[in-house]
């Protein structure tokens, strides 16, 4: 890991380092482990630093200058020849395996803590071609204004799935459910606890409740098989005397793969999601008009 000389009180330099003495194939290299990617070091010893940068640049659009800096500085090494830093300090560095792992699992933190109808609508990035890029993540939101209160809305929302089904395309999502079964995955075979009842833990076919906010959030990550994790957002606000409702897919790819496959899902989103929308406004309607409500 990179050394750092540290001035102290003018009377000292100590040298700061990671517990691992690793290059920089080696952090790609246990990155890719953690993410379950399989990648092959090729060593190219006429590509100069400069050209490794521009390439870099053409395949990683993300942090490509901070890429592009590392890069350009792989000529020079950096290690710590003197220790002492680590005898006046009660900080102990991380290896790296322990670095990176934190790293994920604090991204992954970020994201379960994200409100899309905040985030999407402060950052001015509604829906682009392909979804909204958010780190090494997809993101893919569709909001509609609707008359009815928050609780009317996102009643129909928590009784989503199992029996009830997904408000629209049906078959596609018995489909999806029937393509996870030939891979080994769970399909829609599990249903619901509850028809409507919801618990952070449940499972509601091929997705679990990862977080739950009665009247407010329902986030569901996906338990099918797929190159990459996904997630499922239904958020619900008050807007004037109606609701702001956003339904967002959140999807984490996991190499070429990965990427194939939210290109080659992405066009069913808009179907999808707009089906979702007119189904939980007949459910809705429905519903008033069973109980007598105008």
């Amino acid at each position: 890991m990179q050394a750092l000389d540290i001035p102290l009180a003018e009377s000292a330099v100590f040298e700061i380092g990671g517990a691992d003495k690793v290059s920089y194939g080696g952090i790609m290299g246990e990155y890719a482990r953690q993410r379950g990617l399989a990648r092959i070091m090729i060593p190219v010893p006429v590509l100069t630093p400069h050209l490794s940068s521009l390439w870099l640049a053409l395949v990683t659009p993300l942090y490509a200058a901070v890429g592009r800096k590392l890069i350009e500085g792989v000529r020079n090494e950096s290690t710590v020849r003197d220790p002492r830093a680590l005898e006046v300090f009660p900080v102990k560095p991380r290896g790296i395996a322990e670095a990176i792992a934190r790293a994920m699992a604090n991204e992954d933190q970020q994201i379960a803590r994200t409100h899309w109808s905040d985030a999407l609508s402060h950052a001015g990035s509604e829906r682009k071609w392909w979804g909204v890029p958010f780190g090494t993540r997809r993101v893919d939101s569709y909001y509609r204004i609707l008359r009815y209160s928050p609780r009317e809305v996102f009643t129909p929302i928590q009784c989503i799935g199992g029996d009830r089904g997904w408000y629209a395309f049906n078959l596609l999502w018995r489909i999806r459910g029937g393509m996870d079964r030939l891979v080994g995955g769970v399909g829609l075979r599990r249903g619901r606890r509850d028809p409507c009842d919801v618990r952070v833990g449940d499972a509601i076919d091929f997705w679990r409740v990862e977080k739950f906010v009665p009247d407010r959030l329902l986030l569901l990550s996906a338990e099918m098989k797929m190159p990459g994790r996904a997630w499922l957002y239904f958020e619900v606000g008050p807007h004037g005397e109606g609701s702001e409702v956003r339904m967002t897919a959140v999807f984490d790819p996991v190499g070429l793969w990965g990427r194939a496959y939210w290109y080659g899902v992405y066009p069913f989103h808009y179907l999808v999601f707009n089906g979702i929308f007119k189904g939980l406004i007949r459910t809705i309607e429905l519903s008033r008009k069973e109980s007598g409500v105008q």
